[in-house]
C-alpha cells in the first residue's frame, strides 16, 4: 500500500503546533554525539564538496547511509548529526555532505547549489563507492535535500548506481513553486533562510563581480525575488518560474525505481497540498507516502535523555526494513 497508514506519532506538549516542531530543535535540541571525520571530495569541475564520515559503532560495515541537509544547511547541522548516530548505531556507515558553499569555506567557482542539484550528490555517491566498501547505500535527505534525492532517483533512474537500495525523504517541498509561495509569506522562516543567502551572494560578489551583483540583493521580499535575481541566472535557468519547473521532484516521481520513503507532516509550515503526492504514490510500487499529523518542518521532536527524535527512528525502521 504505497500510500502508508497515518503513523501514531504524538509529539509531547507543545509541539503538536507545527511552528513549535519546526522552531524549537535548530534552537534547543541538544547536539547528537558523533565523531566525524572530515574529508574534501575534489571535483571534476575543479570544485570541491566537504563530506564528514561516521563509522558504524558495531564494526566495519559494508552498509552506507548519505545524509542530504535543507537549504542553508551543512554537514553538522544537528537534523544531520542525529541521522548520523542512528545509522552508526545500527550498523552503517554514514556520510553526511555540505553543499557548495555550505561548509567552512567559500566554494571555488560561482556555481551555487539549487535544489534541483543532482550531479553533485551523484559525484557524492560515486566518491563513496569508490572506496569499494559498501554494497549497499541508502539516501536520507531533509527539506532541499529531500527533493534532490526523489529528482535524482526518478530524472535517470539508469544514472543511478545498483549499489543504492533505498531512500527516506523528510519535510520535502516537492512542489517548490507552492513551497515558495508558503516559506516567503511567514517573514520569520524567510529572513532566516536569507540571512545566509545574503552573506554567500556579498562573498560572491566580491570575488566575482563580473557574474554576481550584490547590489541586486536591495529590495527582495520573497525567495522568488532571490531566485529570479541570482538562484536561476546561475544555474542556467530563464528565471524563478523556470527554475521551480525544472528543479521539483513532484513530476519525477513516477519514475523511481528504489523504494522511497516519503515523510511529509500535515502540520509542516513550508508544504502545500502539491507537496503531499498521493496519487504519485499509488501508481508507483516503489513510492511511499506518509504523511504524519504532527512534526512540523524537520522536527519531529521526542524528549528524552536518548536525544532521538521520531524522525531517526522512522529511518531506522526504514533500514531495517532492508534486506542485507
Amino acid at each position: 500500500m504505497p500510500v502508508l497508514p497515518i503513523p501514531d506519532y504524538r509529539p509531547p506538549f507543545p509541539f503538536a503546533s507545527g511552528h513549535m516542531a519546526t522552531l524549537y530543535p535548530p534552537l534547543f535540541r541538544l547536539t547528537p554525539l558523533t565523531a566525524p571525520e572530515p574529508e574534501r571530495v575534489e571535483l571534476a569541475d575543479t570544485d570541491f564538496l566537504d563530506l564528514d564520515w561516521h563509522r558504524s559503532r558495531t564494526g566495519e560495515s559494508n552498509r552506507l547511509v548519505i545524509v542530504s541537509h535543507g537549504l542553508e544547511g551543512n554537514s553538522r547541522k544537528k537534523y544531520v548529526l542525529g541521522m548520523a548516530a542512528m545509522a552508526t548505531k545500527n550498523g552503517w556507515d554514514a556520510a553526511c555532505w555540505s553543499q557548495r558553499g555550505c561548509g567552512d569555506e567559500p566554494n571555488r567557482l560561482p556555481r551555487c547549489y539549487h535544489s534541483g542539484e543532482t550531479g553533485d550528490l551523484h559525484e557524492i555517491i560515486l566518491h563513496c563507492l569508490s572506496t569499494g566498501r559498501y554494497e549497499q547505500v541508502v539516501l536520507i535527505g531533509f527539506s532541499m535535500g529531500g527533493n534532490q534525492i526523489l529528482k535524482y532517483l526518478g530524472e535517470a533512474p539508469d544514472r543511478v548506481p545498483g549499489q543504492v537500495a533505498g531512500a527516506v525523504a523528510f519535510s520535502t517541498p516537492c512542489d517548490l513553486d507552492a513551497a515558495e509561495r508558503v516559506i516567503s509569506s511567514h517573514r520569520i522562516y524567510f529572513e532566516y533562510f536569507m540571512r545566509g543567502l545574503r552573506r554567500k551572494m556579498r562573498e560572491k560578489g566580491e570575488r566575482f563581480p563580473e557574474v554576481v551583483d550584490a547590489l541586486k540583493l536591495k529590495g527582495i521580499r520573497s525567495l522568488r525575488d532571490f531566485d529570479n535575481r541570482f538562484t536561476a541566472p546561475m544555474g542556467g535557468f530563464a528565471d524563478a518560474a523556470d527554475y521551480y519547473a525544472n528543479a521539483s521532484s513532484l513530476q519525477f516521481l513516477p519514475a523511481v525505481r528504489v523504494p522511497a520513503l516519503l515523510v511529509n507532516a500535515q502540520n509542516d509550515p513550508f508544504l502545500t497540498p502539491t507537496c503531499f503526492p498521493a496519487a504519485e504514490a499509488m501508481s508507483n510500487p516503489h513510492l511511499f507516502l506518509e504523511t504524519p499529523a504532527h512534526g512540523g518542518h524537520v522536527g519531529f521532536v521526542t524528549k528524552g535523555k536518548e536525544n532521538v527524535y521520531w524522525s531517526e527512528r522512522r529511518a531506522e525502521a526504514f533500514l531495517k526494513g532492508i534486506p542485507a
